[in-house]
């Protein structure tokens, strides 16, 4: 990686949010290909989850890592082709019905859409209805189901239930997330994956849909 594009991937591991559209600038303004500097970004992104894993950087960092990402990307997107943001495929985020915590879910979105998955973003307290329309729209590989309120887990098996009948569910791998899920809910609902962190989710979803 030459020093550019190093500087960009330090950008990101040091949380350079102030900074990080310059760097980018100067990184393609030196000659650097789009794609070389969204993998470098990608590179730090890594480099963050290491050291979140590590305990040495906790969610906050992780959230501003994100918003750095997206900072960077204003620059990029309007020079990448649209393959090389969805070339792992596509994931449709939401946060369950009768809830409305999204912090953990937009993180997610931003670590997916940065590692070359296609992320559909539903919002919150999103209806399984709306669930099935975008699978079936956007021939979704995956979903990523968010659920903090133990009161709302019931609306994970609702909307594993109406994927089944709308003949889906054997396309569309399901993961799930938030501070009340376990692997034992995950058992008991069906899905496929239960995800503890934004850094796990992006590992998970690569498994998911094959890449």
């Amino acid at each position: 990686m030459g020093e550019h594009l190093e500087t960009v991937k330090k950008a990101i591991v040091d949380l350079e949010l102030e900074d990080i559209e310059k760097i980018v600038s100067s990184a393609l303004d030196a000659g650097e290909e789009p794609q070389a500097v969204l993998d470098a970004m990608c590179a730090g992104m890594g480099s963050v989850g290491e050291l979140f894993d590590q305990g040495e950087y906790f969610l906050v960092d992780l959230v501003l890592a994100g918003e750095v990402m997206k900072e960077g990307l204003k620059v990029l997107e309007p020079l990448l082709e649209a393959e090389s943001m969805g070339q792992k495929g596509t994931v449709v985020l939401f946060t369950v019905k009768g809830d409305v915590h999204d912090i953990g879910k937009n993180l997610v979105g931003t670590m997916l859409s940065t590692s070359g998955f296609k992320v559909v973003d539903l919002g919150v307290d999103v209806p399984k209805e709306k669930v099935v329309d975008a699978v079936r729209e956007h021939s979704a590989q995956a979903i990523g189901m968010s659920v903090l309120l133990t009161s709302m887990v019931d609306s994970i098996s609702d909307v594993v239930s109406a994927l089944s009948a709308a003949g889906l569910r054997d396309g569309v791998k399901i993961a799930i997330g938030g501070a009340c899920t376990t692997q034992q809910l995950a058992d008991k609902m069906g899905v496929d994956a239960l995800g503890r962190d934004a850094v796990e989710a992006v590992r998970i979803f690569e498994s998911l849909c094959g890449s």
